[in-house]
């Protein structure tokens, strides 16, 4: 999307006043259900409110929680109204995030209260603390036998506070078992604590590493924009470059004026390196907000952040929707990547609506990345985004050398995926006791099954995709739904015996080839399946940057942020994974992607080398990527979209029909057809069956509405839902500004 517009204004949180109502008033009560709209109530006698408070209210025949958004509707009778029931202990909800929810629901066509729903994502939290039980270590050991999963329990106690049992247990990535087992030897020993311990405070005052000059001008700019007002900041560097520690100089300005900063990661919970950084600059550690988090710990970062006792939080997309009493800045780190964009619920961009937040707020954003996205790269282009760019790698560091290894020259033995180029260089890396990055963004063991008898391929029940086999956990699964089978010994269709096969390669099959041309090597696979939790994830990077490990397999997920100094050499062994699938932005992210893969290689002392096996050397991305042109890419990708009206140059809006009947979905699907907008430049794709035509067992049909950038395109989209009148057990899925075409 464009830059975010509040045409309201600005709000100073610290100044903007609240409206308090009386007993006997009329109030409007958002609930945070998939309601449009408020529901009156009448404050009881005895009872005030400011606007912004959570309240009880009774809703049919239960009671429920909501915000008192507002003055009444006045639509309800005297005799109808009903009496709020009480009125919460919590700090009541900023005026700017009152006003944040209304903007998200209005820009992505949901209702307000769903929106709501984000904003009170732990209902606990506005309840009066409780005692509860945490563990910590025993002050005399008792001697136990050793083992990795107490070592991972006892390690995480060590780098922090008391933990409750199924905290410690998450995290440390162990069985409840284990951490029992622990607290009957006398190993952990219980404590009662309220659940309002306050952080530990980072120390603005430390003083950080030394900047080099461009390190240094690029902070002064940030540092002086702190307390200004809403400005966006790009700050655009390559990998290496010192990015973290930059920003980290804005952060310690806000701290230094008594205010809070969240920063936002794609991969929080895999983010340890970054939380370690943050620990050694400040001298404690961010509150931390992510899905791997347990209903206390949630609970207690919730009201540490809302009591304005949690001055700084790392957090995923969801937490721009917690209460900052007193936010001063937003730093989205890895502002292209894709997890940003939340997909189920309600859908919306978290690097967008990040700039919408501080816009209401009045305060700086600052967006960070090696690969700007095209959206943000336009806003630079047209001033409406101020950009810092940092081009050199920090110290004596210098950017890799990217090579391609045409395939169809350089074919891999049969039964293997490694070429002859990539494994001399691999050979060779290793002799000289460095390590390695083998790419390949795919989880699991093989991608497809399929029977060599009669050619049935395993396919997901519920969806329309093939099963995944991972071999280490003995099952088929679908990585859009979840539904896994342990593989059958026959063909379902023609009851051939042991006829099924694996096609393609996974991570999994990829270890097999090295552990059978290297046997002995230490390696591990890294990809979200198999780094259960932050514990696991820590633990991998230990063992990487103490050389415990010669080799990883990778996913996405150490594509970026991660700094190895003896990893020189980063093999990618489909480069052209993911340009394929009629994705508008595929060119792009697969530039982004294996961009950021290759940057993990040579970030010391040690010179890198990256290894790309692709069949399309002559694709624009692989061009790029060898020549480390990234701006004539950039320039190129922005001209054919430009050219076809594609965002960022053009706005899009996807209508996903749903329904557990394939009859019922196309029936919707063609009353929306039927009364498409109709405007100047306006146009409607589709009705068409979804790429993913089966999901989660219900059937999807797809249109999408294209419009210039110019057009508002809600009110039409609005208007046209309105005329449709698609409902019943049919689901309109609505998505401004859409990343997945699945």
């Amino acid at each position: 999307m464009e830059t975010p517009h509040a045409s309201s204004g600005q709000v100073d949180p610290r100044s903007a006043e609240s409206r308090r109502f009386v007993a006997g008033e009329r109030v409007g009560i958002l609930l945070p259900l998939p309601l449009t709209g408020v529901y009156d109530y009448r404050l009881p006698a005895g009872m005030d409110v400011e606007e912004g408070a959570f309240v009880r209210v009774p809703l049919g025949g239960r009671q429920a929680t909501g915000v008192v958004w507002g003055k009444a509707s006045g639509e309800v009778a005297e005799a109808r109204l009903r009496d709020v029931v009480a009125s919460l202990p919590a700090a009541p909800m900023t005026a700017v995030m009152r006003r944040f929810v209304d903007w998200v629901a209005a820009y992505t066509l949901y209702p307000a209260g769903a929106v709501l729903r984000m904003a009170m994502s732990v209902p606990e939290a506005l309840l009066p603390s409780r005692p509860e039980t945490v563990l910590a270590a025993a002050a005399a050991m008792p001697d136990l036998r050793p083992t990795a999963a107490r070592a991972r329990v006892m390690a995480v106690l060590a780098d922090g506070p008391p933990r409750t049992a199924a905290d410690l247990a998450r995290e440390a990535g162990v069985s409840s078992a284990v951490v029992a087992g622990l607290m009957a030897a006398g190993a952990l020993m219980p404590r009662t604590v309220l659940r309002e311990a306050t952080p530990e405070l980072p120390d603005w005052s430390l003083s950080g590493p030394m900047l080099s000059p461009d390190q240094a001008t690029a902070a002064a700019q940030l540092v002086a924009g702190v307390g200004k007002g809403f400005a966006v900041t790009v700050l655009d560097g390559v990998p290496g470059s010192g990015k973290t520690e930059v920003y980290f100089e804005a952060v310690a300005e806000v701290l230094r004026q008594g205010r809070q900063v969240l920063v936002m990661l794609p991969e929080i919970a895999l983010s340890a390196q970054w939380l370690n950084r943050f620990r050694e600059r400040f001298g404690a550690p961010p509150v931390e907000w992510h899905s791997e988090l347990t209903g206390s710990r949630r609970r207690a970062a919730w009201r540490a952040i809302s009591e304005g006792r949690a001055p700084v939080v790392v957090g995923a997309r969801s937490a721009l929707f917690l209460p900052f009493p007193d936010l001063g800045l937003i730093v989205v780190d890895e502002e292209h990547d894709a997890a940003f964009k939340q997909e189920d619920g309600v859908v919306y961009n978290g690097r967008d609506m990040a700039v919408v937040r501080a816009r209401l707020g009045g305060i700086p954003a600052v967006l960070c990345s090696a690969t700007p996205s095209l959206e943000t790269s336009t806003n630079v282009a047209a001033g409406r985004y101020r950009c810092l760019h940092l081009p050199d790698r920090h110290g004596a560091a210098v950017l890799p050398s990217v090579e391609l290894i045409d395939m169809r020259l350089h074919p891999a033995e049969r039964g293997a995926w490694l070429s002859p180029p990539l494994r001399e260089a691999l050979a060779a890396t290793l002799a000289a006791e460095e390590q390695v990055l083998l790419f390949l963004n795919r989880r699991g063991y093989a991608p497809l099954t399929l029977c060599r008898t009669c050619g049935h391929r395993m396919q997901c029940p519920r969806c329309t995709a093939w099963l995944v086999e991972h071999r280490l956990l003995g099952r088929l699964q679908c990585h859009h739904c979840g539904y896994a089978a342990p593989p059958p010994t026959a063909c379902p269709s023609c009851a051939a015996e042991n006829s099924l096969v694996a096609c393609g390669p996974g991570v999994e099959r990829l270890a097999e080839e090295i552990a059978a041309l290297h046997p002995g090597i230490r390696f591990a696979v890294a990809a979200s399946d198999t780094l259960r939790g932050p514990a696991a994830a820590a633990d991998l990077i230990r063992r990487m940057e103490e050389h415990q490990l010669d080799l990883v397999i990778g996913t996405q997920v150490l594509a970026k942020g991660h700094h190895f100094p003896r990893l020189t050499l980063v093999g990618v062994v489909d480069a052209d994974l993911g340009l394929s699938g009629g994705d508008l932005r595929a060119a792009e992210r697969t530039y982004q992607l294996l961009y950021q893969v290759a940057g993990r290689a040579g970030r010391a002392d040690r010179p890198g080398r990256v290894l790309m096996q692709t069949y399309m050397p002559e694709h624009p991305v692989m061009a790029a990527l060898a020549s480390g042109d990234r701006d004539r890419f950039i320039a190129a990708e922005s001209k054919a979209r430009q050219a076809d009206g594609m965002p960022p140059f053009g706005r899009l809006v996807a209508i996903v029909v749903s329904a557990a009947g394939e009859r019922a979905a196309d029936d919707a699907a063609r009353r929306l057809a039927r009364v498409a907008p109709h405007a100047d430049g306006v146009s409607v794709l589709g009705p068409a069956p979804a790429p993913l035509a089966l999901l989660r067992g219900r059937h999807r049909r797809r249109l999408l509405l294209k419009a210039p950038r110019d057009v508002a395109v809600q009110p039409l989209v609005r208007r046209w839902l309105e005329a449709a009148g698609v409902g019943g057990n049919v689901h309109v899925h609505v998505d401004v500004d859409p990343y997945s075409f699945l």
